[in-house]
């Protein structure tokens, strides 16, 4: 199987599945000289850990990460960097009924389509758990970010159709932390938190928008014409499982404004040459321009309902219906947050190290 490697100077290949024995990450292309700990990716993962609030699924894993390779006398030493993290409390029992009934919503039968085979526990290499490694390799990225003093933070902004007031992009950060939703705004967080474990109780899901943040970010990284930074952005953020949409700035609000509305206007300011506007997401011609880097993404409703639903027996090739037992998010949005902030903090390492910003040997 490919497609588990991302980036070109900074590499992050993930491992492992949903009931498997472990998973984790190898971060190849890090300098050497960066101060890293277990604490500082475990800080990360906490953020994504399930059976932290009503609104996320009971499963309780501690996903404790053990730093493997690639530290030594806690900073970096230019090798490759593995992570793991142990499998502490999967239960396969609730699957072993649908292994032949690939359940709606699911890659269940686009894998068994593709592989001839499939580990069924818990989605397997396709289960959203695998994201561990994504913010393992996030964790790592994040911290060399910290180095030049970019920030990346990743917020929901949308629960079904209860939508977020604006919130001063430098308070963002903060406010997130103070509700379950991971929403800035607190009065929206309460009644998304509402309709979430309302939909719950019914044994149904929802869905929404996360928005993630590039503060800081120097102009001029990105290379034209493949290898634009929003490309590479938005491939990251729609290998996230369960996101179905990508939009950078404006996004498709920018097919209905005028030119003159979308466009822009240069000013300079102490900080060098901004915008007056930011329509761009900070990002023209594939290249950042120097001012915040916005993308949303849309996740869909967690596919894993309780509800009664119609499929098929692949073995016995005839109509059937089951129903998903197990351990799941009633909303995935809360959880992806740090995924989506890994996800992007990935790229726009590489993108640094490509463009000279950062040394490729040391820090």
């Amino acid at each position: 199987m490919s497609g588990n490697t991302t980036g070109k100077m900074f590499k992050v290949t993930t491992f492992g599945s949903s009931h498997g024995t472990a998973l984790g990450a190898v971060i190849d292309g890090c300098p050497a000289g960066l101060e890293l700990n277990e604490e500082d990716i475990q800080a990360e993962l906490n953020k994504r850990r399930p059976g932290t609030s009503k609104i996320t699924t009971p499963r309780g894993e501690t996903d404790q990460v053990q730093i493997l390779s690639g530290v030594f006398q806690g900073r970096t030493d230019g090798t490759p960097i593995a992570a793991v993290v142990y499998n502490r409390d999967a239960d396969s029992s609730a699957y072993e009924a649908l292994k032949n009934t690939p359940r709606p919503g699911h890659g269940d039968y686009t894998w068994k389509a593709r592989y001839g085979s499939y580990d069924y526990r818990g989605g397997g290499r396709g289960s959203g758990r695998v994201t561990i490694g994504h913010v393992i390799g996030g964790a790592v990225a994040k911290k060399l970010l910290k180095t030049r003093g970019i920030e990346v933070v990743a917020h929901v902004t949308q629960i079904g159709k209860i939508k977020a007031n604006k919130v001063n992009i430098n308070q963002i950060a903060s406010k997130i932390q103070e509700n379950p939703v991971r929403c800035a705004d607190h009065v929206a967080a309460s009644s998304m938190e509402e309709l979430i474990l309302d939909l719950k109780s019914q044994g149904n899901s929802v869905g929404g928008i996360v928005e993630t943040l590039v503060l800081n970010a120097p102009a001029g990284l990105g290379d034209p014409v493949f290898d634009k930074l929003d490309a590479d952005i938005a491939k990251a953020l729609m290998a996230i499982g369960a996101v179905k949409g990508v939009e950078i700035g404006a996004g498709f609000e920018s097919a209905e404004l005028t030119g003159y509305e979308m466009n822009d206007e240069y000013y300079v300011s102490e900080e060098g040459i901004r915008t007056t506007t930011n329509q761009a997401g900070g990002i023209l011609g594939g290249m950042s321009n120097g001012m915040p880097i916005v993308a949303r993404m849309a996740v869909k409703p967690t596919p894993s309902i309780s509800r009664p639903q119609k499929t098929v027996d692949i073995e016995k090739m005839e109509d059937t219906e089951i129903e998903i037992k197990g351990r799941h998010d009633p909303c995935i949005c809360p959880r992806v947050t740090p995924v989506a902030e890994a996800a992007v903090a990935m790229v726009v390492v590489d993108h640094l190290i490509r463009a000279g910003f950062i040394g490729p040997t040391k820090i």
